[in-house]
């Protein structure tokens, strides 16, 4: 191969920039290991940061009693919590018992239900949701969350965006995350630990040479060879075309991409709570506080077809949304109240369910050894990305003698060096050392880096000191920390994923932002 350019052998090789590549890459670093990870575009440009942005349990998958999973969930948010308190934070969540309501829901618990006990077909009763939160409450081993209670919505504030016929309601914990500052943090501890994180850089071939992995990318250095030991195919909703396209294996196993959409409106309600609605045909969906002005209204489940990246919330799944939250809100939500509407394809492990809400969430790691081993990743949530990353690890042991042990659990990522309850104490450190700052602004910045808002601002005394104004509070500075710490390139990285402001900024601020990272990115 004259011409190109050859990389040393590293340990591992990650393919895909998503939660599950990320946090894998974070992991070995750790222990010790030499790691490459290639990501097509942008680090959580696709799944990873088209999320509900939720650690959760996953209360509905009691009902396909996937106990194991909903425990090892359950035990992580507080585990999460605890290392990355800025960006993410407990939420309460309103559960409505809606009086009389028949659900076509076809899992395993409601089967037993309808064996056991007739006249309960198609319902949910009370007792039944107050035992799985019951459940819910206890499997996690629960400290910092609080529990269950019951709630009067007649009295309590969380009734009155609600239509009168809901008169009580469960009021339970999960969390919030900011789900693509996630990934990104996750990319930078690794990289500090040694890690080697190549953005908008596409693996286009990978075979086996004696004892390793020989892995062909073309990216924005031009076409480059590297060389690994164990070969990692975490590309999420591409994990099929990397092992038959790309490693050109056979394989038995497969991935069922699974599309969710979700609308953002106006802001519904004046509380900072979170409803859990059922609908009649069984599926759930959250509404959510979002970005201060807004709430966020998801989740469908629909088979997917065709090429991952081309994906968008339908009509369709944008009417269903609204048509659920209006069977709940007294306000009907109309298209009208949508300012924004996102898409992902989640990539299932393919266990034959009968419909894209049955399938199972869980995830499923196939270690291929014949030869140079290749680790598959189908699957996974978001809530146990670490877990996963653990589980890969204890997979792959026996390749790396001397391998260190797990060491993830509660270290901080990025900033996150602070008490999980310290958010309000560290924007007021904030505001003191740059009193410019208003509020909004710099609980903006502690929810975004943490600790790290002061390295960010620098020795700034006013807001010229920040550099060209943006719009929404986007400054130059914090441009510059993303596009030389968090490889942003882009406009939409930058509005989209690593901050949410392009709900607030105008397109004609977002297209100077782009002209401005361009030129930066060219040298200019």
């Amino acid at each position: 191969m004259a011409g190109v350019a050859q990389a040393g052998l590293a340990d591992l090789f990650v393919i895909g920039g998503g939660i599950n590549g990320c946090g894998i890459a974070r992991d070995a670093a750790g222990r010790g290991l030499s790691v490459t990870l290639a990501e097509q575009g942008d680090l959580a440009q696709a799944t990873s940061s088209a999320s509900t942005k939720l650690f959760h349990g996953g209360l509905r998958y009691l009902e396909y009693f996937e106990f194991r999973l909903v425990r090892e969930a359950l035990e992580e948010r507080e585990i999460l919590l605890v290392a990355m308190p800025h960006i993410s934070w407990p939420m309460r969540f309103v559960l409505p018992l809606h009086p009389g309501m028949r659900f076509d829901s076809d899992t395993p618990a409601s089967r037993l239900l309808a064996r056991v006990m007739p006249w309960m077909r198609g319902r949910r009763p009370g007792w039944m949701i107050r035992l799985g939160l019951f459940l819910y409450d206890t499997l996690g081993g629960r400290r910092i969350l609080p529990a269950t209670r019951a709630l009067d919505l007649t009295q309590d504030p969380a009734g009155r965006p609600l239509r009168p016929e809901f008169r009580r309601a469960f009021e339970y914990s999960d969390c919030w995350v900011e789900d693509s500052r996630l990934v990104v943090l996750n990319a930078r501890d690794a990289a500090a630990r040694g890690a080697r994180i190549l953005t908008r850089t596409r693996v286009v071939g990978a075979e086996r040479t004696g004892d390793h992995w020989t892995i062909r990318t073309e990216g924005a250095e031009g076409p480059r060879v590297h060389h690994a030991r164990v070969l990692v195919n975490a590309a999420g909703p591409w994990v099929g075309q990397v092992i038959r396209n790309v490693a050109r294996l056979n394989s038995s196993e497969g991935v069922r991409l699974v599309r969710g959409s979700h609308i953002v409106t106006r802001r519904l309600y004046d509380h900072d709570r979170c409803y859990f609605f059922q609908g009649s045909d069984g599926r759930i969906i959250f509404a959510i506080p979002y970005e201060q002005d807004f709430t966020l209204i998801g989740t469908t489940d629909m088979d997917h077809t065709g090429d991952p990246s081309d994906v968008g919330c339908t009509e369709g799944e944008r009417d269903y949304l609204l048509a659920f939250a209006s069977r709940y809100f007294a306000r009907p939500v109309t298209e009208a109240d949508v300012v924004w509407t996102y898409s992902g394809v989640r990539p299932l492990y393919d266990d034959g369910a009968s419909s894209a809400t049955a399938a199972t969430r869980d995830y499923v790691l196939s270690l291929e050894t014949a030869g140079a081993p290749m680790l598959n990743v189908f699957g996974g949530k978001i809530t146990t990305y670490r877990r996963l990353a653990e589980s890969a690890m204890d997979r792959l042991a026996p390749v790396f003698a001397g391998l260190k042990g797990a060491w993830t659990a509660r270290v901080p990522l990025p900033g996150g060096d602070f008490p999980h309850d310290g958010v309000a104490a560290l924007t007021d450190r904030l505001r003191d050392r740059y009193p410019f700052l208003d509020p909004a602004h710099a609980a903006r910045l502690v929810r975004a880096y943490g600790t790290e808002a002061f390295d960010l601002l620098g020795a700034a005394r006013s807001p010229a000191d920040l550099g060209r104004d943006f719009g929404a509070t986007l400054t130059e500075a914090e441009v510059t920390w993303q596009m030389t710490r968090e490889w942003a390139r882009r406009a939409e990285d930058v509005v989209w994923r690593r901050t949410r402001l392009g709900l607030r900024m105008t397109p004609d601020q977002i297209a100077a932002l782009d002209d401005h990272m361009a030129r930066v990115a060219a040298g200019g």
